[in-house]
């Protein structure tokens, strides 16, 4: 947004460098609209070459430019920050070539931060958002500059504007937040996290990382459990992202290597024996039809199926038998299955509940991991798999028919536990360290979420409805 000269203040202020420089940048101006910060950038650029001697006038020029206050300057507009800000995420993996490098030189970077200071507390008892005026965004633009989020040319002052706004995205998607441009309770806290407690959080993950820095294969999946997304990886690149939803505090994910070795369509489902203790049991004292709406049968170990009504539902443990659902839009894990060995009994798999991936904590599962977008994951996963095109899984999946499809190769899987962590790019990403590994209180900011409910609560996912 371009706007004139029209404050007699400013001009005052810029006539105190030199009136020589003055007169020769108005008829620069006459013949040019300018905005206020285009003309003060041009000013600092002559000043610099033509009074290059004179060190008052360029310190001059720098304390208006870097003005805590300047009145209507700071109503300042650029469309394209707000919309180019979140582009933090890159085809280039975590455990990519260089990644302990690329950690490494993010540990630098905040070494030579707390070395300096670190960074401002933001104070604020308001919600800070585009066109907000407020003594805390002058903190906030301090903060935003030091991490890099924000240029140092934007200034301080007390405008949430157009570049702050950006900035504000392009933080959150760093550290897996919603990219709103809000100040709302998480990006506060997570803004309010210390340099050096950051600096931690990467000297901590940087272990973990170079634990990771073998040949990871060809192909490969990782799933990285903070920040409940997986990647798809090939030949050093990421070929597709995918969010997930992982294990609760009480049921965690946990962190394996392993191989995938089939991809199910149209799944059984059969209920962990925790889940059937927990949740199943109590749900059926209430309700003894719910078995049969779920489409869950009962089969013993000679494969039998035995009635529900035969069960002691009020007994203290749940019988010795499978709890097993049939193929279907109700089943819990929906249209696929991903089979992965594994001594924990976890998997991978779809979900008929799509909207849990929109929430901002997605740790809810008890141990598994959730796809969105799965049928993309299993369409890469069986790309070398003859005769299984989309088109013929997708028919397939229509066809409602039990299929299990064993990989031509299997594909290494990773469960990893990645909490901070620097791509090629040099975008530094931070996560919430949801499961309290990284030995620092404060980076456990979310922990009241995926806490186990009373007994009897509905599994969102896992558990039929």
């Amino acid at each position: 947004m371009v706007r004139r000269f029209g404050r007699v203040g400013a001009d005052e202020a810029v006539s105190t460098v030199s009136q020589e420089m003055v007169g020769s940048m108005s008829r620069k101006i006459a013949s040019d609209v300018f905005s206020r910060r285009a003309f003060l950038r041009s000013a600092a650029t002559f000043g610099a070459t033509a009074l290059a001697g004179t060190a008052a006038a360029q310190s001059a020029l720098d304390d208006i430019i870097n003005a805590p206050r300047r009145g209507s300057w700071d109503d300042q507009f650029d469309a394209k920050a707000s919309r180019t800000a979140t582009a933090v995420v890159s085809n280039n993996p975590i455990f990519g070539p260089g990644a302990a490098g690329s950690i490494q030189q993010a540990i630098m970077d905040y070494q030579n931060i707390v070395a300096s200071g670190g960074w401002p507390t933001v104070n604020t008892s308001i919600k800070l958002e585009l066109g907000v005026s407020d003594p805390s965004v002058q903190q906030l633009r301090q903060r935003l500059i030091i991490s890099g989020d924000l240029p140092r040319s934007a200034g301080l002052s007390d405008a949430f504007d157009s570049y702050v706004d950006g900035a504000v995205k392009r933080f959150q998607a760093r550290h897996g937040l919603p990219s709103d441009g809000v100040i709302g309770e998480y990006t506060l806290k997570a803004v309010n996290v210390p340099a050096d407690t950051r600096l931690g959080q990467l000297q901590t993950n940087l272990i973990r990382i170079q634990a990771m820095s073998g040949d990871l294969g060809r192909r490969y999946v990782m799933v990285n459990i903070p920040a409940a997304y997986i990647e798809a990886v090939e030949n050093g690149r990421v070929v597709s992202r995918h969010t997930a939803i992982v294990g609760k505090i009480d049921r965690q994910s946990p962190v394996l290597n392993s191989k995938i070795y089939e991809v199910i369509l149209n799944p059984y489902w059969t209920a962990p024996r925790s889940i059937v203790q927990k949740d199943i049991m109590p749900l059926m004292r209430k309700d003894p039809t719910y078995l049969e709406r779920n489409a869950i049968r009962l089969i013993d170990g000679k494969g039998n199926e035995v009635a529900p009504e035969t069960i002691d539902w009020n007994a203290e443990k749940a019988p010795d038998l499978m709890f097993r659902q049939d193929p279907g839009k109700i089943n819990a894990m929906s249209s696929t299955k991903i089979n992965f060995h594994n001594e924990h009994a976890v998997y991978m798999h779809d979900t008929p509940q799509q909207g849990l991936f929109n929430k901002l904590m997605r740790f809810e599962s008890s141990g598994c991991v959730r796809v969105q977008n799965v049928r993309d994951l299993s369409t890469w996963l069986l790309k070398e798999t003859p005769g299984w095109s989309r088109q013929q899984m997708e028919a397939t999946i229509r066809a409602g028919q039990n299929t299990p499809i064993r990989l031509a190769e299997e594909v290494p899987v990773y469960f990893v536990y990645i909490t901070a962590w620097s791509a090629k790019d040099r975008v530094v990403q931070f996560r919430d360290d949801i499961y309290q590994k990284d030995g620092v209180a404060e980076l456990a900011l979310q922990t009241n979420y995926g806490v186990e409910q009373p007994a009897g609560a509905i599994d969102q996912d896992l558990l039929p409805q």
